[in-house]
């Protein structure tokens, strides 16, 4: 189920929620709608609004953190390739097999992490991986013929090393931030939540657009904490221009 499908369930939810309490409305006994009960249901829902509001203040907040850790580690990934083909590119015409296997590399990064046929992002490519090891074995393989050919060998190897270390860090960043159980358990405290404003509410179309403007809300809220949980995917995917401006200076 995608993002939009997920959020407009949960509004359809929430909204329904409040359906029922004005159902309940009318089944209830009279002495079930006292004074005194009513004003016990809202010192109940006050409590449950409290903990909803902190529960999906903190999954905004999770979500959010982890959109901004993928995407400086996307700009600090491309970075670490501009430097490597810089470096590469000083040492001389005899790295042109590292640089052209780090372009093929790039390639392909930029293939997986943001598809065109609209499959889900898979930076965990095997093809990848050896070929970022073949630049590792390719920059040894140099004979560096002075002390700055050397020292530029030592500097391509450490940030080929920095890149592996890298991609596996943002292949973990790829795994969700958000448990299911915590979302399910926030969107049961809202329905309820909604049920009990039904339940004291007048039936008028006034009352049912305003349940409809907080339940899409409620479901926006969702949809955002939803896609900013997959940065690589959805409509709010993390901008691939890092990689591909990286990849246009090696073709130059």
């Amino acid at each position: 189920m995608n993002t939009i499908n997920a959020s407009l369930l949960v509004a359809a939810f929430v909204f329904g929620g409040s359906f029922a309490g004005l159902f309940l409305h009318r089944l209830l006994p009279e002495q079930h709608m006292a004074k005194e009960t009513q004003e016990a249901i809202k010192l109940s829902t006050g409590m449950l609004s409290v903990l909803a509001s902190l529960v999906l203040g903190l999954l905004i907040a999770t979500a959010k953190g982890s959109y901004d850790t993928t995407d400086r580690a996307i700009r600090s990934y491309a970075a670490e390739l501009a430097m490597l083909n810089e470096t590469l590119r000083d040492y001389g015409g005899v790295a042109s097999v590292p640089r052209d296997l780090l372009r093929r590399y790039t390639e392909i990064m930029l293939k997986d992490g943001w598809p065109d046929d609209g499959k889900p992002a898979a930076l965990e490519n095997d093809e990848s991986r050896k070929l970022l090891e073949q630049v590792r074995g390719s920059i040894r393989g140099l004979k560096p013929i002075d002390q700055g050919q050397k020292s530029l060998q030592d500097a391509a190897t450490e940030i080929n090393m920095n890149l592996l270390r890298q991609r596996w860090l943002l292949i973990e960043q790829q795994g969700s931030s958000v448990q299911s159980v915590v979302m399910v358990i926030l969107v049961s405290w809202v329905t309820m939540i909604f049920t009990s404003f039904g339940l004291n509410a007048p039936r008028n179309g006034t009352v049912m657009a305003s349940f409809l403007i907080a339940a899409l809300a409620i479901g926006g809220a969702v949809f955002l904490i939803l896609e900013m949980d997959r940065p690589l995917d959805g409509v709010m995917r993390i901008s691939s221009w890092p990689v591909r401006n990286v990849l246009d200076q090696m073709n130059w």
